[in-house]
């Protein structure tokens, strides 16, 4: 019935339960989750950086408006101006850094 891979399955499936999980160096971060347009993402902010998680499945052709709102949604939620040099990511989740 068990294995010895059961305990490695169990902590996939709390990590997998977790939702958006934000990057080791957001650690600690303000957390601020909005919804637009019906789906739900998630702004982490800490220092001078910030991440933006998509939550839910995004069908093909609709990943390009979803990365739109989510680098939208980063002067909107933090006020502060995006280098957007340095955004990196795709429309599942995108880091960069910021000028407040």
């Amino acid at each position: 019935m068990f294995t010895d891979r059961t305990p490695l399955f169990a902590a996939l499936m709390l990590l997998t339960a977790c939702g958006a999980s934000p990057a080791v160096e957001f650690l600690g971060a303000t957390r601020t989750d909005v919804t637009r347009d019906g789906r739900n993402y998630t702004v982490l902010q800490k220092d001078n950086r910030v991440e933006v998680i998509r939550l839910g499945y995004a069908a093909r052709g609709q990943h390009q408006a979803i990365r739109a709102t989510m680098i939208a949604l980063i002067p909107e939620v933090t006020g502060c101006r995006l280098v957007e040099s340095s955004l990196t990511g795709d429309s599942g989740e995108m880091r960069a850094s910021i000028r407040c």
